[in-house]
């Protein structure tokens, strides 16, 4: 993809993400295509993970379409995240803060480089990434047009939050009981008990709640209920209300004041699709559209282990992020109803305003539903043939992304 990348950093005291060898956080890549549409997507990295993590689930597809594409580490990164920040919560808050600031200098960036403004700015996230995005609507919607959020984490004050969803399942798996994760999702226990729960239970719990454990550092990894200050016992309700403060200042409110699209697997065993569902009703009806994904999990990479019980929610993104497109561009909301399930349909609702229709149309959802439908890239003004004074010589780099030189 011919166009200008550039990797750079905004100022940070912490030094968590190492890539370029600058030790230094709040990293970000923008790359600007040559064939731009007047476009913008922000994202924030997934879980704990550097800027780049969104490049194949996110970047390519939009890139392809003509837009711009910025991405940021959001100010820490890696497990221990938590130290970063003076008071519990703060380095998660951050977070708002670096997608905040990498939206504003994107479009100054792109704005400068096409020689004319940008004309839309769709935020898109996964996990982490995806409640960045609800936040940012919620919270910073006049940066943006609309965002597609990919199995999005639900933070609320006093539940459900992850603090009410993995100490159970942490509790019940080693002794063979209901973790409370949706039944059909059993064989995926074992790979999230020793992946995903114990760990991530330990690293945020850590981040609003440091006293817990006194003073170890998140925790025992796979501790035995019982254990002095085991994470698998932890009672997130009778916390102080400190910790709840906490939560609360980073919290959901479902208050968003642009488009938003939502995508959730049934099967995921991270987040629970209940806390999507939870969120969608937390929503003014008009703004917000949410595909259920029938047979979607919180990895993709299970569906190679899994092909037979998973299915990959990645094609149903790429439709979702054009359907946003056409939402913004024409006024077609995908569908009227507030939920969609992209699968055959189910005995039972999760929710009382959820119903079960076809991925694009009233008819029973197929297998083939969700897959990317070819575009057609907008004319392109010789205007944004202007390279604003940014380099005009580029070459991919060992991982095929595109490097700018002077």
């Amino acid at each position: 993809m011919p166009g200008v990348q550039v990797d750079g950093y905004f100022p940070d005291t912490s030094s968590t993400n190492t890539h370029h060898g600058w030790d230094h956080d709040a990293q970000f890549v923008l790359r600007l295509p040559r064939d731009w549409n007047g476009g913008l997507v922000v994202s924030g990295a997934p879980g704990v993970r550097r800027q780049y993590a969104n490049d194949r689930a996110i970047a390519d597809h939009v890139l392809a379409a003509g837009y711009a594409f910025a991405s940021t580490d959001k100010g820490n990164t890696g497990v221990a995240f938590h130290r970063d920040g003076k008071r519990p919560g703060d380095a998660l808050a951050e977070w708002h803060t670096r997608v905040t600031q990498l939206a504003v200098s994107a479009r100054a960036a792109a704005t400068r480089h096409y020689k004319r403004p940008v004309t839309r700015t769709l935020m898109a996230g996964i996990s982490n990434g995806g409640y960045l995005v609800r936040w940012q609507l919620e919270n910073r919607p006049w940066l943006y047009d609309g965002g597609v959020d990919w199995e999005g984490t639900l933070w609320t004050p006093d539940g459900p939050n992850l603090f009410t969803t993995l100490p159970k399942a942490l509790r019940a798996y080693p002794v063979g009981e209901p973790t409370g994760f949706p039944p059909g999702t059993e064989f995926l226990w074992d790979y999230h008990y020793r992946v995903y729960w114990d760990l991530t239970q330990r690293i945020y719990r850590e981040e609003f709640d440091p006293s817990y454990d006194g003073a170890l550092e998140a925790g025992i990894p796979f501790c035995a209920t019982g254990t002095p200050h085991c994470d698998a016992d932890y009672d997130y309700a009778s916390r102080p209300d400190s910790v709840h403060d906490a939560v609360s200042r980073i919290s959901l409110t479902g208050r968003i004041g642009k488009p938003l699209i939502t995508l959730h697997g049934t099967l995921d065993t991270l987040l629970p699709i209940a806390d999507s569902d939870l969120y969608a009703s937390m929503t003014p009806p008009s703004l917000h559209r949410y595909f259920r994904v029938e047979g979607g999990n919180h990895v993709d990479g299970l569906y190679d282990a899994f092909p037979d019980r998973l299915r990959p929610i990645a094609p149903c993104f790429l439709s979702a992020f054009d359907a946003m497109e056409t939402w913004l561009s024409d006024g077609d909301a995908p569908f009227r109803g507030r939920s969609r399930s992209t699968g055959p349909a189910t005995r039972r609702r999760t929710a009382p305003w959820a119903r079960t229709v076809g991925c694009r149309s009233s008819a029973p959802c197929s297998p083939s539903c969700c897959s990317p439908t070819p575009r057609t890239r907008r004319p392109r003004p010789a205007a944004s043939r202007s390279r604003g004074g940014l380099p005009s010589s580029w070459s991919r780099d060992g991982w095929g992304r595109w490097k700018w030189r002077w």
